[in-house]
């Protein structure tokens, strides 16, 4: 049975948040206080540990990747290089070892798992009427969030769809304003005329659906089966407490709603990476999003989240690991400091 049987049961979930552990943080400040280096030395492994913490206990017992591929009715616009069937092919590709995030996902030691949803059926195309049903929308929610998997500890998100991108630049123009073009990018190799297309059918979007909508209204007519699924299993992690590394555009722009449902609602989250995708760098900025790598990767896929695991590992070694100043005896020079 669907986790979400209606869209208010939806909102009303998407509201049911759990806080961060105030008593954890300070635990966490307290003893990074008294380690063995200057004050601040670490720099963001230091606000990786707390952000980590703020959420479940500074073990990473289980990292998991998921990969969730749909495909997108908006190709009949021409605004994408590739065809529909690169979806399936990717898929299958994933599942034989074959691509990148295979090999990612061995050197993050995180497991691997890809979620075709709606059976890789297109969606509408997003000019000519609503991306998915309610039906749909809900469906593909409920997946993403059934889908992460038991006992995880740290959970990546990618995706792979043909034409997602075009629906996340959709999605970021319906959310945050702006035109198509402002929004556009050549995602997996479109050149200028493409880029043009691409712009046009955004423009298209937005004339016919408009922006005054409800935050998981707008999900529905801009988004797709696979960017409804990242909402889903982004949720998810926030229920249980998952802290969630997104990867790139079209991620951060599949959990948008649920930071305009509620302001809290990316809390759990950080962005791995800043894509080299046109638009990514304005929408984390102004869903308060600071990367934690800057790769130019535009491969989606997961591939940025993945590479961002062992940073959180090492964040977590460094705080659980090190000695304090008075392991060693040596005097901490800002205690001397403070009370000189």
């Amino acid at each position: 049975m669907s986790p979400f049987p209606s869209l208010s049961a939806l909102h009303s979930a998407c509201l049911a948040l759990p806080a961060p552990d105030d008593a954890a943080l300070a635990a966490i400040r307290a003893r990074e206080a008294v380690l063995t280096k200057p004050a601040g030395s670490l720099g963001q492994l230091e606000e990786i540990v707390a952000w980590y913490g703020a959420w479940r206990p500074l073990v990473l017992t289980q990292v998991d990747i998921c990969i969730f591929a749909g495909n997108h009715g908006v190709l009949a616009q021409n605004v994408s290089s590739w065809p529909a069937s690169v979806t399936a092919a990717m898929v299958e590709n994933f599942e034989q070892g074959g691509a990148a995030i295979n090999h990612l996902a061995q050197v993050a030691g995180a497991g691997l798992h890809v979620v075709p949803v709606g059976a890789l059926a297109p969606s509408a195309d997003l000019t000519e009427a609503p991306a998915l049903t309610v039906t749909q929308f809900l469906e593909a929610v409920s997946t993403g969030y059934d889908a992460v998997p038991q006992g995880c500890s740290l959970l990546a998100l990618g995706e792979m769809g043909v034409g997602n991108t075009t629906a996340a630049a959709a999605m970021a123009a319906a959310f945050f304003g702006e035109d198509g073009r402002y929004w556009a990018g050549r995602g997996a190799g479109l050149d200028g005329q493409g880029v043009a297309r691409k712009a046009r059918a955004i423009d298209k979007a937005l004339a016919l659906h408009g922006r005054n909508h409800a935050p998981l209204d707008l999900a529905r007519l801009y988004g797709g089966w696979e960017l409804a699924a990242l909402m889903g299993a982004t949720l998810a992690a926030r229920h249980r407490r998952i802290p969630v590394l997104l990867d790139g555009f079209v991620v951060t722009a599949a959990v948008a709603p649920l930071a305009a449902v509620t302001a809290t609602g990316l809390a759990h989250t950080r962005l791995a990476h800043r894509s080299h995708e046109q638009g990514h760098h304005q929408l984390a900025s102004r869903l308060g999003l600071n990367p934690l790598l800057d790769l130019q990767l535009r491969l989606g896929e997961g591939s940025g989240a993945a590479l961002a695991v062992p940073l959180v590992r090492a964040a977590l070694a460094c705080h659980n690991g090190m000695a304090s100043f008075a392991d060693v005896a040596i005097d901490d020079k800002n205690e001397r400091i403070n009370n000189s």
